[in-house]
């Protein structure tokens, strides 16, 4: 059985526990966009054409989206789904907040 961490949200006091797996894939995502948003600060320090730093700055938005349905789709097939078990049906009207905010 896989070991799982509890993440908490700087925000609010709900947590999700995610494999180290999951976490992992998570963490490699996110450092590889990290890079992405470095790369295009030094393609602005060394004068790169607009157009070239218009193609990575998409590349990085594109990432970020992949990086949202990640964790959209697992919020929906853990954290949705368990809340609804439990006859928590506020969590639909969350969900559709969160969707909606997606969507902007």
């Amino acid at each position: 059985m896989e070991e799982t961490e509890k993440t908490e949200c700087s925000s609010c006091s709900r947590m999700k526990e995610r494999t180290a797996d999951e976490k992992k894939q998570l963490i490699n995502r996110l450092s590889r966009i990290e890079g992405q948003v470095r790369g295009i600060k030094n393609m602005i320090n060394n004068d790169a054409y607009c157009t070239d730093i218009l193609i990575q700055v998409l590349a990085t938005t594109a990432a970020l989206n992949s990086f949202n349905r990640v964790i959209l789709a697992s919020h929906i097939k853990s954290c949705v789904t368990q809340d609804i078990i439990d006859g928590k049906e506020e969590a639909v009207d969350d969900l559709v907040k969160t969707l909606q905010k997606l969507m902007r």
